[in-house]
């Protein structure tokens, strides 16, 4: 699977208004998925519903321009031309500094049955989960971090408190899932070490594992599993040199300012 940003046309916000009819500049606190078309055809009732989620667009450096629908944000005909939206991934980890994996849902749209990091997820084009400077993004994909970890894995906030949440940095990659869906995203890198409690949503996660260094090393050995791209890329990057500090603290690793192109 190809796990490039290959060429695309300049990221700006006068390109996207211009070929992004869809993209709301307000970012209106809902955008609903155009109701013509047949690219949903055929997919599970929740995930559709959830196509319906507003995403932040942005331009190559992270500003944002405005929301469209996950659906649109989505789509890799939209995707080739330049459409980018604002993600994050959260590594939890526990007392052992196991890694928590899970495998997503066939039900998932986009790269079903494959594993991944803890979470892999959107901030939405909602109050509280946007923000046009760092500070503010920070604080947003934190939220939204917390939101999701319930939603798919049944932690709850309590368990993770937004305090506890470490950014790294920010990676911006593009990846196909199939000939129809991908992502193009500026994703927010979030590790947290606590140790909670799992309520799996069958609809979003399949299984779950803790994993050691070793055993995640194994697994990628293991031609039988497959693995998102953008975890594929964070592992092969920068990971393990994350892990190997986990013990001993991130502080040197934390609140990197500059985007990694991937």
């Amino acid at each position: 699977m190809s796990t490039t940003t290959t060429q695309t046309r300049t990221v700006t916000a006068e390109n996207v208004i211009r070929l992004f009819p869809d993209v709301d500049t307000h970012l209106a606190n809902s955008h609903r998925v155009p109701s013509e078309g047949n690219d949903l055809d055929g997919y599970d009732e929740e995930q559709i519903r959830l196509m319906e989620e507003v995403c932040i667009v942005l331009d190559e450096n992270d500003i944002p321009i405005g929301s469209a629908s996950k659906k649109v944000c989505h789509l890799m005909s939209n995707i080739d031309e330049g459409l980018l939206h604002r993600a994050f991934s959260v590594f939890l980890f526990d007392s052992s500094d196991r890694l928590l994996l899970q495998q997503r849902a066939s039900e998932k749209i986009t790269f079903p049955d494959m594993w991944t990091n803890t979470c892999c997820s959107h901030p939405l084009g909602i109050p509280g989960e946007t923000g046009a400077d760092l500070t503010t993004a920070v604080q947003g994909v934190k939220r939204a971090a917390q939101r999701k970890l319930d939603h798919e894995l049944g932690i709850k906030a309590k368990q993770v408190p937004l305090e506890d949440f470490k950014f790294l940095t920010r990676i911006h990659y593009k990846a196909p899932s199939d000939g129809k869906w991908g992502e193009h995203e500026i994703d927010y890198i979030l590790f947290i070490k606590a140790d909670v409690d799992l309520d799996v949503n069958k609809n979003e996660v399949q299984d779950v594992a803790y994993v050691s260094e070793r055993e995640l090393k194994e697994k990628f050995n293991d031609s039988s599993l497959k693995f998102t791209p953008w975890f594929k890329l964070i592992c092969h990057s920068m990971l393990f040199e994350w892990w190997e500090h986990l013990p001993k603290g991130l502080d040197r690793y934390v609140g990197e300012k500059q985007i990694r192109r991937m």
